[in-house]
């Protein structure tokens, strides 16, 4: 066998582990296995791609080596340090920010291939004028989620005047600065277009309210695949190709998912438009008063209970509440409670959150139901702990055509006999929406740090 076809082999491989990967992540029990095999599909690629370069580059072996190992060791100590430093809740920004190289590698491949390639077809002039779109898309768009999700923005959406018509302009702009870099190619179209993804991604995403971030993160995770795969078209790279079309697609297919969950509009995700019709700031309503309660009453409760459904979001991640949640869950079961959690799909910032949280607490996979599922059985529940969660079980998107949550499907908690809520106070949730849940005469609020009160509900047990 030569060179070049144990390289293709390897890229062969990797790409069937990567597909295995997509495959384990789609199940919580394969999900360690799906995420071990990308790592070696991974190591594999890395491996055949710098033998690949340093059998094709034009300098010598040792140069080559040392110009590639530089960056990927620099790359490699700075996703270390933040794997070791980033908790689990500032996760969803982390991963923005992860995009937001991706889109800016293949902005930055799009100007070096056209560069570096003394004949460019118009094919070639085609696939970098595209690649640098949907990378300087990528990139402004994931910075501005970052913002977001990190608190460095307000998550309100950005209401300019006719702003889809501004983006309808700009996407015909770049259009034509396309035809113009395949017609009459120079550096300066190729600015222009960078300019305009670049704006596009922008607007775009700070048009989306800081609530429907969850469905932002999972698209931008598309758009970075297939700016990967742009890259591996400009690079003539097979694998780079797959690789971006898997992530791409399955990124897509995702939101789409998520999109059906809350009741929106795939295509306007696509077009920035995402929410529109619901992005209004409702009407100011008066609910009357809460309800407050105490440990002791919620242990009380919990001691009397048959079946008690747990809805955790972003706050149990935050207060870092998912292990004495999953102690509490492990003593009630053993006293003979039917213990289940309802996740909804966009609970937390990121698609899939919460599973890991109590993945992570060792709670059992099979106790751990989606919206679908708990909905159904809420009418014959007990009690109902809500840890940290808001817009995901606010009835005012279903009950208050006006509310900015209109039309999204939520788990709904009240239902149920009795609703305890852990919080914080009473301020609204993420997306800025007052919760009519807190007022409810069977809803009692449990105020403080969710992780201090669910240990002291244990010890009172």
């Amino acid at each position: 066998m030569t060179a070049e076809s144990v390289i293709q082999t390897a890229y062969i491989i990797a790409a069937l582990l990567f597909i295995l990967a997509l495959a384990g992540l789609s199940r919580h029990e394969s999900a360690r296995a799906g995420n071990l095999a990308g790592i070696v599909g991974m190591t594999i690629a890395g491996t055949a791609t710098f033998g690949y370069a340093l059998l094709n580059s034009e300098r010598s072996p040792g140069l080559t080596a040392v110009l590639l190992l530089a960056p990927l060791l620099v790359g490699s100590a700075i996703g270390l340090w933040l794997a070791l430093k980033v908790e689990m809740t500032g996760m969803p920004q982390l991963i923005a920010m992860l995009h937001s190289f991706v889109g800016l590698a293949a902005v930055a491949v799009g100007f070096a291939s056209y560069l570096d390639t003394e004949h460019n077809s118009l094919a070639h002039l085609i696939e970098v004028a595209v690649g640098v779109l949907i990378g300087a898309y990528t990139f402004t768009g994931s910075v501005v989620a970052f913002g977001k999700l990190s608190g460095r923005m307000k998550s309100k959406p950005l209401m300019l005047p006719n702003r889809n018509l501004l983006n309808l302009v700009m996407l015909l702009a770049a259009v034509a600065a396309t035809v113009w870099f395949a017609v009459a190619p120079s550096v300066w179209p190729l600015l222009v277009v960078t300019v305009l993804g670049l704006a596009l991604g922008w607007h775009m995403v700070a048009s989306i309210g800081g609530g429907d971030m969850p469905v932002v993160v999972s698209m931008l995770n598309s758009y970075s695949g297939w700016a990967a795969a742009a890259a591996g078209f400009m690079l003539g790279n097979d694998l780079l190709i797959v690789t971006g079309a898997l992530v791409g697609s399955s990124g897509a297919i995702l939101s789409y998912i998520m999109c059906k969950a809350m009741n929106r509009s795939f295509v306007s995700v696509i077009l920035g438009g995402f929410g529109e019709g619901a992005t209004g700031e409702g009407v100011a309503r008066d609910y009357g008063e809460h309800q407050e309660t105490s440990v002791d009453e919620v242990a009380s409760m919990l001691t009397s209970a048959k079946s008690v459904v747990i809805t955790p979001g972003y706050g149990m991640a935050v207060a870092q509440a998912q292990y004495p949640v999953a102690d509490l869950t492990r003593r009630l079961r053993d006293r003979g409670v039917n213990v289940r959690f309802g996740i909804h799909p966009v609970a937390g910032r990121l698609p899939g959150h919460m599973n890991v949280l109590l993945a992570e607490a060792k709670v059992p996979y099979d106790i751990v139901l989606e919206m679908d599922e708990v909905n159904p059985d809420l009418s014959e529940t007990d009690v109902v702990l809500v840890i940290g969660a808001n817009d995901t079980v606010n009835p005012a998107a279903l009950e208050e055509p006006d509310s900015p949550i209109a039309g999204m499907p939520v788990i709904e908690v009240w239902h149920a006999g009795t609703v305890v809520v852990f919080k914080r106070s009473m301020n609204p949730g993420y997306a800025g929406v007052q919760n009519p849940l807190f007022f409810r005469d069977n809803t009692v609020m449990l105020f403080g740090d969710a992780k201090q009160r669910v240990q002291e509900i244990i010890a009172a047990l």
